[in-house]
């Protein structure tokens, strides 16, 4: 009987010193990124109160009907551009009844959007994970008025998707008081540790179970055509699916204590930038009524021919 209580203490004590250093390294991760994120957001918010979202919106007119897109969409891509996917949603919403679209032309909308969004937030988390502001902005907001055009030849040229949109999700409106804003951030912050503890746990455990190994061997086409090790397959798969932030986060960990190689770290991030949230952020967009052979399909595709060209390019400068 001694020997099973002495044997319980003795996991009790492991278990306690793994979940103190689960805590510690959740911390680490989280701090950083409140150190990057915290003062981005204030200052976009600031910018934007002083009309800096209306500017990029007039500057942006010009180019939307090089995508076949009614020049209101400007303001919409300005608002993703400088706040969030979700603002950018909002923007469309209360403008769509007065803009009758085709589904087309709001899959072509969804693809810019999810391509190019958050741009302060995400650039500045990019940066420290080693990739420069400009190519992040050429990446990021260049790569989507490529793809962008390329979409809207393709249905305009083979008369696909030319249907009317049909909005299939309208939201209640959203109190936009400071006051309300404010709470909003400070929610969405603390969920951020939430996660990035659930993601380290998460790690741990299929490290332990040996199922890490087969989602590494999972991704690794997609870690062959981007150019990294098989030690950037975790923080791929993490960025694929819950978003750059998050995948960064854990990579500048890595990055830091040196398990991460600087070349692997840039091209994932770049790889991130132009192709995340695969699963949360398509299922926002084709509630607008976009399609999914452009905000996913052609948009990983398009992200793997990119990254083919920028590993080949630019990896040796960042290493």
């Amino acid at each position: 009987m001694s020997s099973t209580v002495k044997s319980f203490r003795n996991l009790a004590g492991v278990l306690s010193v793994q979940g103190c250093e689960v805590l510690a390294e959740s911390f680490k991760v989280y701090t950083t990124l409140l150190k990057i994120m915290v003062p981005v957001l204030i200052l976009v918010k600031v910018l934007e109160e002083l009309g800096l979202v209306v500017f990029i919106g007039n500057t942006l007119q010009p180019l939307m009907g090089l995508l076949g897109l009614p020049e209101a969409m400007s303001v919409v891509w300005a608002a993703t551009l400088f706040t969030n996917i979700y603002t950018g949603v909002l923007v469309f919403l209360s403008i769509a009844a007065e803009q009758p679209m085709t589904v087309a032309q709001v899959t072509v909308l969804g693809a810019i959007l999810l391509m190019s969004h958050s741009i302060p937030v995400e650039g500045a988390v990019a940066r420290r994970a080693g990739v420069p502001w400009w190519l992040t902005v050429l990446l990021r907001v260049g790569g989507a008025f490529v793809l962008g055009g390329i979409l809207n030849l393709l249905y305009s040229k083979s008369g696909y998707l030319q249907e009317s949109n049909v909005l299939m999700w309208n939201p209640p409106p959203v109190e936009a008081s400071l006051s309300s804003w404010a709470i909003n951030q400070f929610f969405a912050l603390v969920s951020v540790f939430f996660i990035i503890l659930f993601l380290i746990v998460f790690l741990r455990i299929i490290r332990a179970l040996g199922i890490e190994r087969v989602l590494t061997v999972a991704v690794v086409p997609v870690l062959r055509v981007i150019g990294v090790s098989r030690k950037a397959a975790n923080i791929i798969i993490i960025g694929l699916t819950l978003g750059l932030s998050f995948g960064a986060g854990l990579l500048i960990r890595d990055i830091e204590s040196g398990s991460m190689e600087m070349r692997d770290a840039f091209l994932a991030v770049c790889f991130l930038g132009v192709c995340h949230s695969l699963i949360d952020d398509t299922i926002l967009v084709m509630l607008l009524g976009a399609h999914l052979s452009g905000v996913l399909w052609a948009r990983v595709i398009f992200a793997l021919l990119l990254m083919a060209v920028v590993s080949r390019v630019w990896a040796g400068k960042y290493q």
